[in-house]
């Protein structure tokens, strides 16, 4: 008589399994449960990033409007750094995927040296240049010289010190990739509890702490964030993983460099685009006053909170597709994103439901201000009802870009961003006379039209073809 089968593991072990770090084979794992591996830590990483977003702008509101005003507009242009680091970060969990999936572990070393390398290059660049003209960065964004005064500390030190954000976004990229996400959830979790606590120590100067005012919540991220790049350091160095990385690996390869660019050219492309359509809005609301900037950065911290977790559902997804086409299996890297998408659709709609229904108590919790009061609870209200195509577009977008194939998404985010968003938020604001109303209204309109788009490309499955 043949012993009974296994019992398959209870959804409670598998999550306790996710956060233990253990090592599995995600394209041979059962594809609920290799969706439930990766996701419970990415999800929880993300968790503790919009919890940071949603903190700091609660203790710098105590400051007033115009503080908060100043976080919007260096976060706005913070995205021009982000866009690159997490266009490269594509680049960097997509090869390093594609290696694991082929069982070739010193390729995918080789490859996320390669990607570090480009990283530190381009970070210093950028802070070098972007730090040196903080003030004049926030006039060119719109900000009055009261602004520009009180938030000029704020910026050159967020932009002049972008490094810690870059390579902790680009790290934990390249344990994405290899299927170590816990490693990429404990870094978050470090990084963020560290900003998290030193944030109120700095800006009000508690115990041993100086006051810095506004200049103090950047002195707690890039603390706090320059810890968690240490910790991501010690684990590629000198802790077992799937990618071990030796300071050989950091010397130029050119022809793999190359490679590297083909994919991460369009995916720093692509965030560009998206993300300088933010910078956009950011410039159509400064001419309506610092009420309407401080409401909508307001909303869109509460927006982020409810979307960075549903980012790990999505690069949980990306890390299967990489994977899976590795192994060969092209069909089960389609299943898993479908999978993922159907997970990310039922918490997001659950999530802006409750947006909708409770902005005004939501909003409440950050400012007394009538008239900011006014603009984010509009845009909060707003924003939150393509929720659910939010959650469906980024998954889709997070397959092509899994796939190696970062020129679709950018495509399609120049179309629906720079071709839709920003005319008709210009055109609703101004010559149609809706004010900053008309800006928060292009938000879901742009984005429902990239998940309908996304949607009838991912059914044609050319990405599954892909060459990396």
């Amino acid at each position: 008589m043949s012993a009974p089968a296994a019992a398959p593991p209870s959804v409670f072990r598998t999550i306790v399994q996710s956060l233990r770090g253990e090592h599995h084979d995600y394209t041979s794992a059962p594809l609920n449960r290799a969706v439930l591996l990766l996701a419970v830590p990415m999800v929880l990483e993300m968790v503790m990033e919009s919890l940071f977003a949603i903190v700091d702008v609660f203790w710098v509101s105590r400051l007033g409007k115009e503080a908060v005003a100043v976080i919007g507009l260096t976060e706005s242009v913070m995205s021009l750094v982000y866009a690159v680091a997490i266009g490269l970060s594509i680049a960097g969990t997509a090869i390093v995927a594609r290696r694991i999936g082929e069982k070739d572990p010193v390729r995918a070393a080789h490859a996320a040296g390669q990607v570090i390398f480009l990283g530190l290059v381009l970070s210093a660049a950028l802070g070098l240049t972007l730090g040196s003209f903080a003030p004049q960065i926030l006039r060119l964004m719109g900000a009055d010289e009261a602004t520009v005064t009180l938030g000029s500390g704020f910026t050159a030190l967020m932009l002049g010190g972008n490094a810690t954000v870059f390579l902790i976004f680009l790290l934990n990229a390249i344990f994405r990739g290899a299927g170590d996400a816990v490693i990429a959830m404990r870094t978050l979790w470090l990084a963020n509890a560290l900003n998290i606590l030193l944030g109120p120590c700095f800006i009000f100067g508690w115990g041993p702490f100086p006051e810095l005012g506004l200049t103090g919540a950047a002195v707690a991220t890039n603390l706090g964030r320059g810890i968690g790049v240490l910790y991501q350091i010690w684990h590629l160095t000198a802790r077992p993983s799937r990618v071990r990385l030796h300071l050989a690996g950091l010397r130029p390869d050119f022809p793999a460099l190359r490679a590297i660019l083909r994919t991460a050219v369009p995916g720093i492309a692509q965030f560009l685009i998206s993300t300088t359509s933010w910078v956009g809005l950011f410039k159509i609301l400064a001419v309506f006053g610092s009420s309407a900037v401080a409401g909508y950065t307001i909303a869109i911290r509460v927006v982020i909170f409810a979307l960075m977790p549903a980012w790990g559902l999505a690069n949980a997804g990306a890390t299967l597709v990489g994977q899976n086409l590795g192994a060969g299996h092209p069909d089960r890297a389609e299943a898993a994103v479908r999978l993922a998408t159907m997970f990310n659709t039922l918490f997001l709609g659950a999530v802006g439901l409750v947006f909708v229904l409770g902005s005004r108590l939501i909003v409440g919790l950050f400012t007394t201000d009538p008239d900011v009061f006014r603009h984010a609870n509009a845009a909060l209200w707003i924003v939150s009802l393509a929720f659910p195509l939010y959650a469906a577009g980024m998954c889709l977008e997070g397959a092509f870009n899994g796939s190696g194939d970062t020129r679709t998404p950018t495509r399609l985010n120049f179309f629906c961003f720079w071709l839709g968003q920003i005319p008709l938020a210009w055109l609703l604001a101004q010559p149609l006379a809706l004010g900053p109303l008309g800006v928060f209204i292009a938000v879901p309109v742009s984005f429902t039209t990239l998940a309908t788009a996304s949607y009838v490309i991912f059914k044609k499955g050319r990405w599954k073809m892909q060459k990396l």
